[in-house]
């Protein structure tokens, strides 16, 4: 993947929380009953540039990060191929 410029006055992880409606926060459905170490992720991006926000679900302030969503379809897709599994 190439490196990418992320400009700093409009993308801060602790700020673009508000730029995801709150409702649309969804947690794996392989997340622990006691929340486990999972993430939640959130399609719904107020801005409408279709971005998609990801955020620690063990912190009640957590930074979001926030992907396009050609970004968030290379990750899932690298996912699904297995090119973040462990080594055997």
């Amino acid at each position: 993947m190439a490196d990418r410029t992320v400009e700093t006055d409009y993308y801060d992880p602790a700020t673009v929380v508000s730029r995801f409606d709150p409702i649309r926060w969804q947690k794996s459905f392989a997340s622990e009953p006691n929340g486990g170490n999972c993430v939640e992720v959130n399609f719904g991006d107020t801005g409408g540039d279709g971005n998609v926000g990801v955020r620690d679900t063990k912190l009640d302030d957590s930074p979001v990060f926030m992907f396009t969503r050609g970004e968030w379809q290379a990750f899932v897709t690298a996912v699904k191929a297995g090119q973040f599994d462990p080594p055997a």
